[in-house]
């Protein structure tokens, strides 16, 4: 056990902050994982207790003009059943979903240039009146396009930054503009959305500097929710002969520390945590975490929204993942949140 490792995870609990080198010496080590996710549990019951808020994602279209090279919906992938969901389809899900229990509907898609800001204002504003949080996750678009959203009634939006390292984010994901990334996350700041973004933790040539960055960029950023997950090669893109051993630790321990450098913001268990490890979801919410968001799909297109392989649940029905998640919560001594799950901000003491 190092004693200068546990003195930094003990100060990242008692004053939420972390230079970027300190970051990196807790990301390097290996010997006190179980104390930096004890602390990041506590953390988080103490700021945002012990509910987890469950999100109902959409999966409305798999279509993507995009072409990153770790993505299964990338525009290259000829091996992928293209579907896309009608108006009425999306909205007749989002109702089954809040007969659930949702208090959130997660819209999530490619960037499919179908559904333009006519057809997602109507969508949105019909969801919105069933008196539940709207939050979009479909991808870059212009301030004004940002702003038609916003007005229909959309409270929060993910995008996640990938990466803060421009150099492997343009790599990575080939014709974008890291620049543009970042001015789009600042426009939905700017526009009164709840934020979302976060990384890919394990890329191929991703460091733990720039992991580090990654941290202090959510941060700055002003970050309402932070989405960490880990990389899984899929094998119908170029990166599918990539590794995965470590990426399921290193995913854990960089939400770790988000939630000890942000201690009241939403962080969800993600799926990809279980796609590698059976308990993955629970384990995260372990480790910090304080939101699940399953699938309300419904029908073949489960399994046809395929980012990576393994994905969990594709074969269920939503109304079996709500009761199986809602179960293995209350296993651990959680509750459900009954209410939207909107970003609380509270004083932090330094």
């Amino acid at each position: 056990m190092n004693d200068s490792i546990l003195s930094l995870i003990k100060k990242a609990e008692r004053k939420h902050d972390l230079d970027k080198d300190e970051l990196v010496m807790i990301l390097e080590d290996e010997y006190c994982n179980d104390e930096l996710f004890k602390a990041a549990d506590r953390v988080r019951k103490k700021y945002v207790g012990d509910e987890v808020h469950l999100r109902g994602i959409i999966e409305f279209s798999n279509i993507c003009k995009r072409n990153c090279l770790y993505c299964g919906l990338r525009s290259s992938n000829k091996n992928i059943k293209r579907y896309r969901l009608t108006p009425e389809r999306i909205i007749k899900f989002a109702s089954k979903a809040v007969e659930y229990g949702y208090k959130t509907i997660v819209m999530q898609s490619g960037e499919d240039e179908y559904y333009t800001i006519d057809k997602l204002r109507y969508i949105i504003s019909n969801i919105k009146k069933m008196d539940v949080a709207v939050t979009l996750s479909i991808g870059e678009k212009t301030y004004e396009e940002y702003k038609a959203y916003r007005d229909a009634g959309a409270d929060r939006y993910l995008m996640r930054i990938e990466t803060t390292d421009k150099g492997l984010y343009e790599n990575m994901d080939p014709g974008m503009s890291h620049e543009n990334r970042k001015e789009c996350l600042k426009n939905l700041k700017k526009l009164g959305y709840e934020l979302g973004t976060g990384c890919l933790v394990g890329l191929p040539d991703q460091t733990v500097e720039s992991l580090a960055d990654d941290i202090l960029f959510f941060k700055d950023i002003g970050s309402d929710m932070i989405g960490l997950g880990p990389f899984i090669p899929n094998k119908d893109t170029p990166l599918k002969d990539c590794k995965v051993e470590g990426n399921f630790i290193m995913s854990l321990k960089v939400m770790a520390l988000t939630r000890l450098l942000i201690p009241d913001a939403n962080i969800p268990a993600t799926t990809a945590m279980e796609a590698l490890n059976p308990n993955g979801r629970i384990i995260g919410l372990q480790s910090g975490a304080n939101v699940v968001m399953p699938n309300v799909t419904e029908g073949e297109y489960r399994k046809l929204y395929a980012l990576y392989p393994g994905k969990i649940c594709t074969g269920d029905t939503p109304s079996h993942c709500k009761g199986c998640i809602t179960y293995k919560i209350q296993s651990i001594g959680r509750s459900i949140g009954t209410g939207k799950g909107f970003r609380v901000k509270r004083r932090v003491i330094n």
